[in-house]
């Protein structure tokens, strides 16, 4: 940043003057300069410190779409196998609905063997 000093005009000064009142004007200007040059300073930290929070805040964003982003293709990995997941448990259906047909067959036989017992104890008594 370039500060331009413009040193007070001759013709802005009373001709009677003395040369110490002009110092002391060049030096309040230089003063009032360096204050000026301080906020600016200050200002450029206040936005140095916001620039590291925003450079924060994008990586932790980065973070979250790279860990949706995982998710996503997580999802669409398991639509992809539904299909094959549906034909395993039609398939596993299968497999219980034959087990229930035997299971009812097995009791059928079983009631049938007591019940014939049952009959021919009493029939011999």
């Amino acid at each position: 940043m370039v500060v331009h000093v413009t040193p007070p005009s001759s013709a802005a000064q009373p001709a009677d003057s003395h040369p110490a009142d002009a110092t002391d004007r060049i030096l309040q200007e230089i003063t009032a300069v360096g204050q000026r040059l301080e906020a600016m300073d200050l200002k450029i930290s206040d936005l140095s410190v916001a620039s590291t929070s925003i450079r924060a805040d994008i990586a932790r964003f980065q973070v979250t779409v790279t860990d949706l982003d995982q998710r996503l293709t997580t999802v669409k990995d398991h639509i992809a196998d539904l299909p094959a997941r549906d034909v395993e448990i039609r398939s596993l259906q299968a497999k219980i609905t034959d087990l229930e047909d035997r299971s009812r067959k097995q009791c059928l036989l079983f009631w049938h063997t007591v019940m014939q017992g049952r009959i021919g104890r009493q029939g011999l008594s």
